[in-house]
């Protein structure tokens, strides 16, 4: 009996509490259908279990996802990422699903060849993260959608994994890859897919995401390893790109400019921007560092100013922070592999509030007034997002491997992934026989 027909069997007078429950109930659960989430930003609204008894939530299943740090999409009872594969003799990207609630791979689908400039096992013996597939996969409706590391946007079919359809991106749209090639994972929201290729006059695209056709193509901004954003600002929704040039914010309808602000560039961008009301915030490693600025607005027109800019500061190398009331929570540090501390920023200042070493460089989400950090070494880590004090609500050895991406919630579980294998943790609220320990108070 489902739970929808397990509320209609109630009697009369108990079925106006028990649609209530059922709603509610519904309401408390969330897919993470592409990368950063259901918002674009990093954050779900999610209940589920933070206080963690010392061995940790229940691990639901452990599988091997080998090679790289692409991250998980989940919808409904299937969990999809981008793991390095050999078929046929040749290494591959691959985008597997599986089952959400059994970690079961229900298919494989190779997307490309694993070819990455510059990568590997190169550089300082505590920077052994290897090779692999970056972006990570978005599903919406029956499809899944793989920005391949060459530029090539792939479409399956959920069910089964068969190619829908395809676009070269460097063949249709002049696209120019960058060293370690692409990283970004495709944006969708609305009806479109959101890419920065690189083409001069069409660098920003706008796909129809049902036929892959282009809808819109503008500029000569040289695309980045950041993924943009959706948010709506002033009442207008906006897409907002990091490339090389800095900030662009277009119309999602037909790519309109809408503002631009100059941010330097130097070897490779890759943290995406942060949007906190009217502010929106991007860093980059290199000696970059981080910008601030406020958007405003005066009849059609939009404006960006500069609120502050620490040049070499504040960096966050590919990891991006999350928002929370007034102050960003992140991963801030360069090449500090290891340790790279957790900290909290004023996003109208700059100014750091707390640091917290020892993280590297992880990922960060943020589960209503929680951040929870996937550190490098794989340990998950519940931290208050306040900005008075570091304060730890719980911590737990998830997985082996080197962590540098973000984990994902969905529907009461919590999902990580390393270059080795990835997790399935049972965080949802309701507790069975006592081994999760209390809830989280209300928020």
């Amino acid at each position: 009996m489902t739970m929808k027909t397990a509320c209609f069997a109630l009697p009369a007078r108990l079925l106006a509490g028990a649609t209530l429950l059922c709603a509610a109930l519904a309401a408390a659960a969330a897919d993470w259908p592409q990368y950063r989430g259901p918002h674009t930003d990093g954050t779900t609204a999610e209940r589920i279990q933070l206080r963690w008894p010392e061995t940790g939530p229940r691990r639901v299943w452990t599988v091997p996802t080998p090679g790289g740090f692409s991250g998980f999409a989940v919808a409904g009872d299937r969990a999809f990422t981008l793991v390095l594969r050999e078929v046929e003799g040749v290494k591959r990207e691959v985008c597997v699903a599986l089952d959400a609630s059994t970690g079961r791979e229900l298919w494989g689908a190779p997307v490309a060849m694993a070819k990455y400039d510059g990568g590997g096992d190169s550089g300082a013996p505590d920077n052994k993260g290897g090779d692999g597939p970056r972006s990570t996969p978005a599903v919406d409706g029956d499809r899944v959608y793989v920005l391949a590391a060459n530029l090539v946007l792939h479409c399956l079919a959920r069910n089964d994994g068969r190619t829908l359809w395809t676009r070269d991106l460097v063949k249709d749209h002049a696209a120019q890859n960058i060293t370690w090639q692409n990283a970004a994972s495709p944006l969708i929201d609305g009806d479109l897919i959101f890419i920065c290729a690189g083409g001069a006059g069409q660098s920003l695209l706008g796909l129809d995401k049902v036929t892959g056709q282009t809808v819109w193509k503008g500029e000569s901004d040289r695309m980045t390893h950041a993924t943009p954003v959706a948010a709506t600002l002033h009442g207008q929704r906006q897409i907002i790109f990091l490339t090389q040039k800095g900030l662009v914010a277009v119309a999602p309808t037909n790519g309109q400019v809408l503002w631009r602000h100059s941010v330097p560039y130097r070897t490779s961008t890759a943290a995406s921007p942060v949007v906190g009301g009217d502010i929106v915030y991007c860093s980059a490693g290199y000696g970059v560092g981080a910008t601030a600025v406020r958007v405003s607005r005066s009849g059609d027109r939009f404006t960006a100013a500069e609120l502050w800019r620490r040049p070499n500061e504040l960096m966050n190398h590919w990891s991006t922070p999350v928002y929370h009331e007034g102050h960003i929570y992140g991963l801030f540090g360069f090449k500090e592999y290891g340790q790279v501390p957790l900290g909290c920023i004023e996003l109208a200042t700059g100014r750091q509030l707390w640091s917290q070493r020892g993280f590297g460089q992880g990922g960060t989400i943020l589960v209503g007034r929680h951040v929870v950090a996937l550190a490098e070494n794989g340990d998950l880590v519940v931290v208050e997002a306040t900005p008075r004090a570091y304060t730890e609500v719980s911590r737990t050895k998830a997985v082996a491997g080197k962590c540098w991406n973000n984990p994902a919630v969905s529907n009461g579980r919590l999902f990580a992934r390393s270059t080795k294998e990835a997790v399935c943790l049972d965080v949802s609220v309701a507790t069975t026989g006592g081994h999760q320990g209390g809830t989280m108070p209300p928020e």
